[in-house]
């Protein structure tokens, strides 16, 4: 029997492009999403971009009955990459109670399930908001961690949980992937990031910009000591940031136990930076205004990614000007992202038990 990897929140923006990966390296994939901040819609689109069938079941990973039965349905299922969250620093600081419970309950449920089938390979999506305000740029693993707010601590605790599983059985392997700033669209231009109601973050909220949804970009804070006074981030192209995955998949299969890496560029790009690279793939200035800085947002996250690239003979690929110009490619042909395709999953794939 052939195995099959298990992703949760597989039908979100950076679930649905390393779907996408895995099915082109010819794996079995099983989706898992409630379709809480994402659509059904996004799995059409990855079976029309792959040509392939996708396994899906709209589920919560709160909901360890329906966990059992989709992994009793595939005892194939041989690993997981776990992306299903909550994922907004700035909402998290309004409603911590939500981050906590649906990140933190939903994942020890996962793994408490993942232990009764013997499923014991887990690759987490966790955040550089992990490395809170840091001392140390560009950021290597070692650095200390402590967030600045409450999602970053549900990703900062979650890593202590399968680190600590992982050291009081020595049967679990787990990569713990910290990744940086998710940007662009898949090169076909059929998929990408598609936020429900107002984007939290920079580039989808510019390119809503740019297709005339939203009046203005608000840039959260010109006062930083940076070359133009806002905020550094590593942005990496979702494809690159997706192929990591892969590489930390195919690691597990060493039995390294508990390991971590730096999913980054290692270049670090200013807000206005990102804004004046974006206007170039638009081909004209957008409007922004400068506001003040948002609760919990530090100065600068840049990866130190060498760890990556040396363990996991993983590098991203693609450039500022290019991550640009795909996500633009993306959102002009589809302005309203997936909203004209209301993505209802098919009844027989709906598993609820809470």
């Amino acid at each position: 029997m052939s195995s099959a990897v298990l992703v949760t929140g597989g039908a979100g923006y950076i679930g649905s492009h390393t779907v996408i990966e895995l099915l082109e390296q010819g794996q079995q994939v099983v989706i898992v999403d409630n379709l809480y901040n994402s659509s059904y819609e996004a799995v059409r689109r990855i079976e029309q971009i792959t040509n392939k069938k996708v396994t899906f079941y709209k589920a919560d990973i709160l909901d360890k009955q329906a966990l059992r039965e989709i992994f009793g349905r595939h005892p194939e299922i041989s690993s997981v990459i776990h992306f299903a969250g909550l994922k907004a620093v700035g909402e998290s600081t309004k409603i911590p109670l939500d981050y906590y419970y649906t990140n933190i309950t939903g994942t020890i449920t996962l793994l408490q399930v993942m232990k009764e089938v013997n499923v014991k390979n887990i690759v987490f999506s966790s955040s550089a908001t992990v490395y809170g305000d840091p001392p140390i740029i560009p950021i290597p693993e070692t650095c200390p961690i402590g967030s600045t707010n409450p999602y970053g601590r549900t990703k900062q605790f979650i890593e202590s949980i399968i680190r600590d599983l992982c050291t009081a059985e020595s049967d679990w392997n787990a990569a713990l992937l910290r990744y940086f700033n998710p940007a662009g669209a898949h090169p076909s231009g059929i998929l990408g990031e598609n936020p429900l109601g107002v984007p939290n973050n920079l580039m989808p909220y510019l390119s809503q910009v740019a297709v005339g949804k939203r009046e203005f970009l608000s840039i959260f804070g010109d006062d930083y000591p940076t070359k133009d006074g806002t905020a550094i981030r590593d942005y990496i192209h979702v494809v690159d940031l997706s192929k990591g995955h892969l590489a930390a998949l195919k690691k597990l299969s060493e039995k390294p136990g508990c390991v971590e890496y730096n999913l980054g560029t290692g270049h670090g790009s200013t807000v206005l930076e990102m804004v004046h690279a974006f206007n170039k793939a638009v081909g004209r200035d957008l409007p922004y205004k400068i506001v003040p800085r948002r609760p919990g947002d530090v100065t600068n996250l840049t990866a130190n990614p060498t760890l990556a690239n040396n363990e996991l003979q993983w590098k991203a690929e693609y450039d500022l000007d290019q991550t640009c110009a795909s996500l633009w490619n993306w959102q002009s042909k589809n302005p309203n992202g997936l909203e004209d395709c209301p993505g209802e999953a098919p009844a027989e794939a709906v598993i609820k038990y809470i």
